[in-house]
């Protein structure tokens, strides 16, 4: 029997009293850190004064977004533990982004990451990645995510879709405004809290209904054979084991490693030590999102197993099993979600958009007041393109954000061929990085919307057979075909002037003193947690 649920969760005084409370909290802290850089001219990167904790739960609070939320819930809900893999295994490319990448970053003293491909391969990259970091920046970043969340709220709260929408604008636009990205990482790490603990509650009341371990280590979800719950890789099914282990770095050079969102965090950092730290940090994070978010929906699908529609999940445990004053916690966490990662792409667009376009092409010789003061506007200018975005979505059929994430997905092949053979091969030329990512990029749209739209769909037996691969391979298939043409032009082709090889590693440090042993010590304790907990689910789990 299917439950019946509405999507609107029974707040009450105390519920409210609490949200309200986290929306005061919020603004004070984002006031208390924007009236600290009310001083500071560097609106983009704080002054490059961020402490480790704050790079680390920056990162983490960013990635949380509210689709994130739901869909994970629902995804534990259907298939089980599986997903915890896209979790799991971050850490390898948050270990990458801290030792090998920004290392490099550093050491060119850039602020943004389409100016790092200007050092390394001049300016015809520039500007492809330049307009490319906008347009990612808008589609995943900005407008999805508030579209997403408005749309959450106004089913939690029985608001209208566009004033929740304007709500979350105002409010993730204030202090990004004031405090640039000291107080967008100072409000990401509150919240980043927030959305562990409030998690991890509903996931704690969840589990004291399941009453032993042995009936937790049984359940069974709804698309997945009796079994195979708790297995984190499937020889079939949505995911296969292969298509992940293949396709998920190529997805993760490009979102950890080179993304302005992301990697925005580290550079705003201290020294190299602190952001090593915080990417160390992250990392030690990231083992809680498989426990607090896709476990409560594995739960859920044993204790309520008629869901007919799993983006409930998230929301019907809510209504079921937490009393009044945590409910208004988790309509916080949710809210949390939609601004930690909001604020960071407005900062983002901002930064990319004043430094990359602005002062390259329209007022180079603008001083650092004009520039945070032209920051600022734009950022204003985001954040009203980002309420017009989630207009939009609201007036056309609903797939259509889905669509946009798929077709960014398709964007990370040409990316990462040119940021890894960029840093990790000296021979690379600027010819060849330029032709793999305009060549490369129209190629991966174009197999995209070929996937998306199932065009050569072939019919058999009176059915339409989707003859694509999954996702996660043709991305894979996509890198590796750009890796061989950068490789092979790079080879015909001679270093031009603009570009600039990069030194050695040990150059690099000798530059940037990084944790050294402790960052060998710290990554070998989560390598070794990171593989316990792979056998634990293994060996005891899964038989």
């Amino acid at each position: 029997m299917d439950h019946l649920f509405d999507g609107k969760v029974d707040m009450q005084l105390g519920d409210g009293l609490v949200f309200f409370g986290y929306i005061a909290a919020l603004l004070a802290i984002g006031g208390y850190a924007s009236y600290r850089q009310r001083k500071s001219e560097d609106l983009f990167l704080g002054g490059r004064s961020m402490g480790w904790a704050n790079v680390g739960l920056s990162i983490f609070g960013t990635n949380i977004g509210p689709t994130f939320l739901v869909a994970t819930f629902g995804a534990g809900y259907t298939t089980g533990m599986v997903n915890a893999n896209f979790e799991w295994m971050a850490w390898v490319f948050l270990l990458l982004l801290g030792m090998a990448f920004v290392p490099f970053y550093l050491h060119t003293k850039i602020s943004t990451m389409p100016e790092f491909l200007q050092k390394r391969f001049g300016n015809g990259c520039y500007t492809f990645y330049s307009f490319y970091s906008l347009f990612g920046t808008v589609v995943l970043w900005i407008g999805g995510t508030l579209f997403a969340g408005g749309d959450i709220l106004a089913q939690l709260l029985g608001w209208d879709l566009m004033t929740s929408v304007w709500v979350l604008a105002v409010i993730a636009a204030s202090f990004t405004v004031a405090g640039g990205l000291v107080a967008v990482m100072v409000t990401d790490s509150f919240q980043s809290i927030l959305m562990i603990v409030g998690a991890a509650t509903l996931a704690v009341l969840a589990g004291v209904h399941i009453g032993s371990f042995d009936a937790l280590k049984n359940l069974t979800v709804r698309d997945v054979p009796a079994g195979s719950t708790w297995k984190l890789f499937h020889p079939s099914g949505a995911t296969p084991w292969y298509a992940f282990v293949l396709g998920y770095p190529v997805l993760s050079f490009w979102f950890w490693c080179s993304d302005q969102t992301i990697v925005q965090r580290v550079l705003g950092a201290r020294d190299l030590k602190q952001g090593q730290a915080g990417t160390l940090f992250c990392g030690f994070l990231k083992i809680l999102p498989p426990f607090i978010f896709l476990v409560p929906g594995i739960l859920c699908a044993v204790l309520h197993p008629g869901i007919a529609d799993d983006k409930d999940v998230f929301l019907f445990m809510v209504n079921e099993y937490l009393p009044a004053g945590l409910v208004g916690l988790i309509v916080a966490v949710l809210v949390a979600a939609v601004i930690s990662t909001l604020d960071s792409g407005l900062n983002s667009f901002s930064t990319v958009f004043t430094l990359d376009i602005y002062k390259r092409w329209i007022d180079p010789r603008a001083g650092e007041h004009r520039i945070k003061t032209f920051g600022r506007i734009v950022t204003c200018a985001a954040a009203l393109m980002a309420v017009a975005i989630a207009y939009y979505l609201n007036t056309v059929e609903s797939n259509l954000f889905n669509l946009f994430q798929s077709i960014i997905s398709y964007l990370a092949p040409p990316i990462s061929a040119v940021f890894v053979l960029g840093i990790f091969w000296r021979r690379s030329t600027a010819k060849a990085a330029l032709v793999t990512l305009v060549l490369g990029s129209i190629v991966s749209v174009a197999v995209g919307v070929c996937d998306i739209n199932d065009t050569f769909a072939k019919e058999i037996d009176g059915q339409m057979v989707d003859i694509w691969p999954h996702f996660l391979l043709l991305s894979f298939y996509l890198f590796a075909a750009l890796v061989v043409l950068m490789v092979t032009l790079s080879l015909y082709t001679r270093h031009s002037r603009s570009e600039a090889v990069l030194p050695s590693f040990r150059e690099a440090y000798r530059q940037n003193p990084g944790l050294g042993k402790k960052a060998i010590l710290g990554w070998s304790i989560l390598g070794g947690i990171m593989v316990g907990l792979y056998l634990f689910f293994h060996l005891v789990m899964s038989n």
